[in-house]
């Protein structure tokens, strides 16, 4: 596959970022392309300084992204993961599935093994989260969260979602929307269903703009972040 990331890091680094969300998938995205240079430390200082005391403005979406982008350098704050956990009641993260899926995520990269939430995502499981990117979601977080502990209970599980989302694939070979199809692609490379996302690749670098980004109107931080991880995670 034939891609250079430097315009699209150059836009990125041009960019004002105001979102915790945004400047996470950006310090994920720089790492993993250049991994240490100035512009991911300066980055990267930025989101450590905007954490509120053990969180990220009380927000547990923006702390579980930002706990993750910063574990992928080794940097593992304890206060972090412990409030975390303290927002878990009933199994699951205000019994909402994005949540659910975005603490176990981060819980995952700090290396905190939580078998509660993940039975929570199976048990509950439905057709009111049959979406791929809702899927591709529930199926990172749950194989994030198993191979810490090696485990195969939810094997079966996310063999057989990751079947289901590959059979949604609409007639470009993609999903819907490019956000949607990079949380796609990324889950299935780490569930092992890499062979299946070389279509949907080239459908992502097909929509990239002439400015080095993605997304509508000149480009969005978040998309073209996400379409960077996801060309890393398949070429690595």
């Amino acid at each position: 596959m034939d891609f250079k990331s430097e315009a699209s890091l150059k836009w990125l680094y041009s960019q004002k970022i105001t979102k915790v969300k945004d400047l996470a998938r950006i310090v994920q995205a720089s790492y993993l392309w250049n991994e240490e240079n100035n512009h991911t430390e300066e980055l990267t200082e930025k989101l450590i300084s905007s954490k509120n005391r053990d969180s990220w403005n009380s927000d547990l979406r923006d702390t579980s992204r930002a706990a993750s982008a910063l574990a992928l350098k080794g940097i593992v704050f304890p206060d972090i993961e412990r409030w975390v956990l303290s927002k878990q009641a009933e199994r699951s993260w205000n019994n909402d599935v994005y949540d659910t899926t975005y603490a176990l995520i981060a819980l995952a990269d700090m290396s905190s093994y939580n078998p509660e939430g993940c039975g929570w995502l199976i048990d509950n499981y439905g057709k009111k989260w049959e979406h791929p990117g809702t899927t591709a979601l529930i199926i990172t977080a749950l194989s994030k969260q198993a191979k810490l502990e090696n485990e195969d209970t939810f094997s079966d599980f996310i063999t057989e979602r990751a079947r289901w989302i590959i059979s949604q694939q609409e007639s470009e070979g993609a999903w819907k929307t490019l956000a949607t199809s990079n949380l796609v692609i990324q889950s299935l490379i780490l569930t092992g269903h890499k062979d299946e996302t070389a279509i949907p690749l080239k459908w992502i670098l097909s929509h990239i703009n002439s400015n080095g980004s993605w997304g509508k109107e000149g480009g969005d931080i978040n998309t073209t972040s996400l379409s960077l991880i996801t060309l890393w995670q398949y070429m690595d």
